[in-house]
Formats: structure tokens, sequence, C-alpha cells
């Protein structure tokens, strides 16, 4: 191993090698699990080796163009950067430096409503679009301060998350205790005095958090009320059904991100690339289809892609870059990324994203 750890990365998965090494045991567990037994977890992963690309030759194909625009803003690679919560356990720059990370790659970074460090500032530290992903408080007078401080600091979309009425029971961090340092704190929430975290002597002290603060009533009514107070565009996220997809359109919605919550909400719930082709499907071209979950390869994103989705998120091997090399580390998990989807892009005969077909994919022969 030489002097600079990212130096002999060559995947994702050496990436969360590294980080396993280097982050602690209940950061690394927080960041890792899943709820219950992690089937759905697993499955995620599992979906995308369920299918074979059935790739076309003498396509000319030498210098493919991963590019492609979501929600009318260009992306250099069909992958944004997922919503993920508190980057400062992982470095101490946290989302500022996932950030700057996200912008040099040329994609769009999804902040998470619990991220550690605070939206105005994120922004400022962009290079690129930014995003907000947003949970819905039983406080609603905070919710929308809180949108419209996004709105101000300049974030290009809402991302509304609808999968968490209540936290799925994660046993990692319930044998862990999970919480936030005193020096970290949900900076978004300030404001409202919702920014602590701190251990509870019988859960994880997420679960306390969500339990006590957020609010497990939402309604298709809250899409419209959403919208209602916001000109920005809105995605929901968390959805695996096509009858879902469709209300969410039918509610305003732009668009859609397919999503188990990598896992970590209902387990048993289906792998969100197994539903994909239904919700594609439920859609019919109305807004934009987003997944996340599992993608660990270029392989795994033209599968997406085939099967119908615009682009896909990458969460996990984000974190575990910015664990093991800060912005550098975070800029190394995108990088290797893009050069995994071109080189697909090339095995397959497609020059641009639009030819990616969903002829490309099929069943894995039994």
């Amino acid at each position: 191993m030489t002097a600079d750890p990212l130096a002999d990365v060559v995947n994702l998965d050496d990436l969360e090698a590294l980080a396993r090494e280097r982050l602690d045991a209940m950061t690394f567990d927080y960041y890792a699990g899943g709820a219950g037994d992690e089937v759905t977890l697993r499955e995620n992963r599992a979906a995308f080796a369920r299918l074979v690309l059935r790739y076309r030759v003498l396509r000319g194909a030498d210098r493919p163009d991963p590019r492609t625009t979501v929600l009318g803003q260009e992306l250099s690679l069909p992958a944004l950067v997922a919503p993920t919560a508190f980057h400062g356990l992982a470095h101490p720059q946290g989302e500022l430096a996932t950030t700057r990370a996200a912008g040099a790659a040329g994609t769009v970074m999804v902040l998470s409503t619990l991220a550690t460090e605070a939206v105005e500032d994120v922004v400022a530290a962009a290079a690129g679009p930014v995003w907000f992903q947003l949970y819905v408080y039983k406080d609603r007078p905070a919710t929308e301060a809180l949108v419209r401080r996004a709105e101000a600091a300049g974030c290009r979309a809402l991302v509304l998350t609808v999968d968490s009425p209540r936290l799925g029971r994660r046993e990692r961090d319930v044998r862990s205790r999970f919480h936030l340092p005193p020096h970290l704190r949900a900076k978004n929430l300030l404001p409202a005095g919702m920014a602590d975290l701190g251990p509870d002597r019988h859960d994880s002290g997420l679960a306390a958090y969500f339990h006590a603060l957020l609010d497990p009533a939402l309604t298709w009514a809250d899409v419209g009320w959403l919208r209602s107070i916001s000109r920005l565009p809105l995605l929901v996220k968390g959805v695996v059904r096509g009858d879902d997809a469709a209300r969410a359109l039918d509610e305003g919605a732009h668009g859609v991100v397919v999503s188990n919550h990598g896992g970590r909400q209902l387990d048993g719930a289906p792998a969100t690339l197994d539903v994909l082709p239904e919700v594609v499907d439920a859609v019919a071209g109305r807004g934009e289809v987003l997944l996340d979950g599992g993608v660990r390869r270029g392989a795994d994103v033209l599968k997406a892609l085939a099967l119908g989705a615009r682009a896909v998120l990458l969460g996990r091997p984000v974190l575990w870059g910015l664990a093991v090399g800060g912005e550098a580390g975070a800029r190394r998990a995108l990088e290797l990324l893009r050069a995994e989807v071109e080189l697909a892009m090339t095995l397959v005969g497609a020059r641009a994203v639009d030819e990616v077909s969903r002829d490309l994919v099929a069943p894995t022969p039994r």
C-alpha cells in the first residue's frame, strides 16, 4: 500500500474496505447497516446480478458520451450523489467536501435535511447544482421555513422522502446506541431547536429523534402543500409501486425516485431494480424516474438506464470515499463510477445514454 490510500483503490468496494478501517464501529455500522435481517439491503445488490447485458457489437462506440439531463439540469454522467445524513461523522469537512466533489464530477449533490452543514454553506461551496432532500416535521412552520431557506440558498429541486413515517428498526444502531457526538449537529434544524441528536438509553438516538419530531401522518395532500409553498421542482423519493408513482405525478410532482431507503426502512421490501420497470411504465414519460439502492458498478448504471431510469443516485460509496480521503475520496468514488460507465457503454455498443435501451437487458439464464 502506498502513502496515498486512494492510489491503490480499484473499485468502490475497495473504498468500503478502507473506510471500515478508518471509521469507528458505530459510524461504520450506521452508514453500512440496514433494517431487520438486512434482507432488502442485500437484495438491492443481488437484483443487479439477476440481469445480464445483451451487448451489441460493431457499433463504433469507442468514445461514448455519458452525459444526460435530469429536471433540465445537465449532468456529466447519469449518477447523482444521493442524500445521506451526517457526513461530518466521516470527515471534518462533511457535506462541504462532498458537494465540492460532486461539482468537480459534474453532477448533482442532493443534500440531506440531516446534514451536519447548513444548506447556505453547502450551496456556497458548490460548483454544481444542489438539491435539497426534505423530511417533513410535525412542526409545519419549521418545515416551511426550511423549504424557504433551501430555495433562498439556491437549491435547484426538492426531494421529498416518503418512506419513513417511522424509522426502520436498524438493529446495528440499536446495539451501538447511535448518536451524534457533541461537536456535530443537524445544522439545518438549528433555528427550530431540533439540531441535537444525542444518545438514547434504550434505542438508537436517530430512532428517538424521528419518533419525537418527524410527522408520521403524511398524506398525498402534503405533496400539494409543498408545491404550494415552493416554486422548485419536486421529486418524491421512496416509491416502489407503479400506482404510487403515477399518483405522485397526479399530485404535482415532477418525478419519483425508486428507493427503499437503501434497505434501511421496511426489511422485506422489494429490490429497487426489480420494481423499476413497473414504475417506469406507470409514469409513462410524464416525469423523471431515478433509482437508488445497490449501485456499485458502471454495469449496474447501464442496467438501470436500460430499464428506464433517467439516472441513478450513489450513496454509501461516496461516504466511503469521504471517510478515506475527504473531498478527493468522494471525487474518486464518482470518477471510478464514471470510468466504469464509459467502459460499459463501449462494451455494450452505446454511443450515448439514449442508446441504452431495454433490449440490452435480460434475466440471467438459469
